[in-house]
């Protein structure tokens, strides 16, 4: 568990981090700022992932990578969605928004992760 917060707490930072010098220094959109952050910090969460928290699951790399992507593409439309609602709601807080979207998604990112995206497929006959 202390793999998936400390890998999980990195990428969140990266998205985060990303997001917020795109709008502040680049003009972007925060809803589009936030689509590139989550690419980023996608590629920096499956690697922790896959070599730190859940090491020796057995699951091979495109099968993990996959799901992995598939699950993190569901956290991400929730994210996108709760985040569209808290800058309709208030736009001038985008960066404290974002931190929070992020938290609340976290723990179904690991639920998943942790139940099938890094499952071992059991060995044919």
């Amino acid at each position: 568990m202390l793999w998936f917060v400390l890998v999980g707490c990195t990428a969140a930072l990266v998205h985060w981090a990303f997001a917020v010098v795109l709008i502040e220094r680049c003009g972007v959109q925060p809803r589009w700022a936030n689509v590139f952050g989550w690419l980023l910090a996608l590629s920096v969460s499956f690697a922790g992932h896959y070599r730190l928290t859940f090491r020796g699951h057995g699951t091979p790399l495109h099968i993990a990578a996959i799901r992995f992507s598939a699950v993190s593409a569901t956290g991400f439309g929730l994210n996108a969605v709760i985040y569209a609602l808290l800058l309709h709601w208030d736009p001038a807080h985008y960066g404290l928004w974002l931190a929070l979207t992020l938290a609340l998604v976290a723990g179904l990112t690991y639920l998943l992760s942790h139940r099938w995206a890094f499952l071992r497929i059991p060995a044919g006959p």
